[in-house]
C-alpha cells in the first residue's frame, strides 16, 4: 500500500463527514485524507488559492471524493473544473452524492467522472459504501500517473 496517496474529500455535510471518517478510521486507510465543506473551497485546494496555496499543508490529490450538491460552486461545476485543467484532469473522481437522478449521473459521467455512488440514508449502508470504495481504491486500482494504490 503507498503510504503518499492523498485523498480529498468535498462534502458540505457535517454529519456525512463523520461518517467517511468513521469508516476511513474503521478500515485503517493510512493514507492523509483532507477535507473541504464547499464548491469554491475544494477548486480553491485544487487550484492552491488563498489558504490552500502552500504544497505542503494542501497537497494535490490522487483521488477525488465529490459531494454533488455543495454550496457556492456545486460538485459538477467543481468536476468541469478539474477535467478542464491539464495538471488535474487524470486524477480519478468518485461522485459521492445523494442523487440518483440519472440526469445527474449522465451528467456526471459526461463530465468526466470515474464513479459515482449513491449515498445511502441508513448509517451503516453508508459506512459499508465507504468502506467498499476505499478498499476498491487502496486494494484493486492503479492510477492513471502509474502510482499503484495498492502496490508497495
Amino acid at each position: 500500500m503507498n503510504p503518499n496517496v492523498n485523498i480529498l474529500v468535498a462534502e458540505d455535510s457535517l454529519v456525512d463527514i463523520k461518517i467517511m471518517q468513521r469508516a476511513f478510521q474503521k478500515t485503517r486507510l493510512p493514507h492523509p485524507i483532507f477535507f473541504v465543506r464547499d464548491g469554491e473551497e475544494a477548486i480553491d485546494f485544487l487550484m492552491r488559492k488563498g489558504r490552500y496555496s502552500d504544497p505542503d499543508s494542501s497537497p494535490r490529490p490522487d483521488l477525488i471524493l465529490l459531494d454533488i450538491k455543495m454550496p457556492r460552486a456545486t460538485g459538477t461545476e467543481v468536476l468541469r473544473a478539474i477535467k478542464n485543467e491539464p495538471a488535474l484532469r487524470k486524477i480519478p473522481v468518485t461522485m459521492l452524492t445523494t442523487s440518483g437522478q440519472s440526469e445527474d449521473i449522465n451528467d456526471c459521467y459526461n463530465l468526466g467522472a470515474n464513479s459515482y455512488i449513491v449515498k445511502p440514508l441508513d448509517f451503516d449502508a453508508f459506512s459499508r459504501a465507504v468502506e467498499a470504495f476505499c478498499f476498491y481504491w487502496t486494494s484493486i486500482a492503479v492510477l492513471p500517473n502509474g502510482v499503484g494504490l495498492g502496490r508497495e
